[in-house]
């Protein structure tokens, strides 16, 4: 199973930390190509390796994490998705003023869907802050919670299990439209709850 990130912001830093910190091997990228991420990559792990967009959004999994404002850009000219899984772990708020994006009464995962046809989508990894969710996971007796919602669910379980792996737990929220309701920036009840599950 390949990973690749797009996105080298808070969020694509923090996942690309977890990873590391679980032996995992990923690409991260970014819109300013892989020389500008080396160094980083290098100081994260000897696990990530800084690619090219073309190349993280060849992996199995592949995380997108960039800002809303640039996600068009991020996805396109890309090869067919043809059943891949891309974890959505945007929120849909546009700096400086995090004004909230338009989507037309749709979720942001509907919206990504609609991008990256052909492809399965799962949503997580977006509701903590990036210093939250780039920490240790096993904190207070422990693990914290990490949810996800999407309609495939051999997608589900495949990220359920990379979740794990990290040292979270995973809840399942449900479908993309109505978990991911639950799971949006803002609107939704979940975003920045820091959640444990004990024992």
């Amino acid at each position: 199973m390949t990973i690749g990130i797009i996105g080298a912001g808070g969020i694509g830093l923090a996942i690309a930390r977890r990873l590391a910190s679980a032996g995992v091997h990923a690409v991260i990228s970014n819109r300013r190509g892989p020389d500008s991420l080396t160094q980083v990559a290098r100081e994260i792990g000897p696990t990530i390796t800084a690619g090219s967009r073309e190349v993280a959004a060849q992996a199995d999994i592949v995380f997108l994490a960039v800002t809303w404002e640039h996600h068009v850009s991020a996805l396109s000219d890309l090869p067919a998705w043809k059943g891949r899984i891309v974890v959505d772990a945007m929120n849909p708020i546009i700096p400086p003023g995090l004004s909230v994006a338009d989507l037309g009464g749709r979720t942001s995962s509907e919206v990504v869907a609609d991008r990256v046809p052909g492809a399965r989508v799962v949503k997580a990894f977006n509701t903590l802050t990036p210093t939250v969710l780039g920490s240790d996971p096993h904190a207070h007796g422990g693990r914290r919670v990490l949810v996800m919602s999407g309609d495939d669910a051999a997608a589900k379980a495949e990220i359920a299990k990379l979740i794990d792996r990290l040292g979270f737990v995973a809840v399942d929220l449900g479908g993309l439209v109505a978990g991911g309701r639950l799971q949006q920036f803002p609107g939704g009840p979940f975003p920045t709850l820091n959640l444990i599950k004990l024992g």
